[in-house]
């Protein structure tokens, strides 16, 4: 039988392997979730200079990487690799959520430009019902008697509100969420409604101004920024934004969204 100085130098030593066990995990989750995060830097910078290329938003982008870096470290903290998730696609949501976040909080927009975005979108459906076919941006500017500069910053509000209002964490919105991939596998009856958008939505694509339809292909599809799409066009990057904004505005009042 062993002694009692015995069987408590056998409990201290099970506890001591214990806490170093214990240790020896915190340490290398740490260390993985440090990994993590150093592997996915880049990615903060390149999906706020897109979120924030989308909503025509330039100021304080710094405070948005802040504001991303925090979701990376959240995401890598509380990512379990046993759900068969890939990390990238769970950081991406997460660091999205965090800088569309940031960016809510220092949105507002006056009530003359919710007005004048309703006067637009009047006026477009006036125009295509008068001619048959939408109008083109200088036309829809000569119709509302606005300068075509006016009209532009007018469809980057429009897109603004978009991308902020339809439900806040991500990219989609009635007139674009078709171009964004789904997660998981939807029902049959979301698979049919989808499909029906898809079409709808290559179509009206089909029928945007050529440099309209590289914008969106450039931007979407390749994953280039507005920076990027601008050199690869030859355009100034502001001029890509205006061609971007102009599409979506046209993509949502063809697809009904402007109504």
């Amino acid at each position: 039988m062993a002694s009692p100085s015995t069987s408590t130098a056998e409990q201290q030593a099970r506890t001591l392997r214990a806490r170093a066990s214990e240790a020896y995990a915190r340490q290398s989750r740490e260390q993985a979730e440090e990994e993590l995060i150093l592997r996915f830097l880049p990615l903060v910078r390149h999906i706020v200079h897109r979120v924030a290329g989308q909503v025509s938003y330039h100021h304080d982008i710094e405070d948005l990487i802040s504001a991303g870096t925090l979701g990376l470290v959240k995401a890598a903290r509380s990512f379990d690799p046993s759900r068969d998730a890939e990390f990238k696609t769970y950081a991406y949501i997460r660091v999205r959520g965090a800088v569309i976040d940031e960016l809510r909080g220092r949105s507002f927009v006056p009530s003359a430009v919710h007005q004048k975005i309703r006067a637009i979108q009047a006026a477009y459906q006036q125009f295509a019902a008068e001619r048959g076919r939408p109008p083109s941006d200088e036309e829809l500017a000569a119709k509302m008697d606005m300068p075509l500069a006016q009209l532009y910053r007018a469809m980057e509000e429009t897109r603004r509100q978009h991308f902020l209002s339809i439900y806040g964490l991500s990219d989609d919105s009635p007139a674009f969420g078709a171009l964004v991939p789904q997660d998981g596998e939807p029902d049959p009856e979301h698979q049919a409604e989808r499909r029906e958008m898809l079409e709808n939505m290559t179509e009206a694509i089909q029928g945007l101004p050529r440099k309209q339809r590289l914008v969106l292909l450039l931007y979407y599809e390749r994953d280039l920024t507005m920076k990027e799409t601008a050199k690869v066009l030859g355009l100034t990057e502001s001029r890509v934004s205006q061609l971007h904004a102009s599409a979506l505005f046209s993509l949502s009042m063809k697809l009904g969204a402007g109504k």
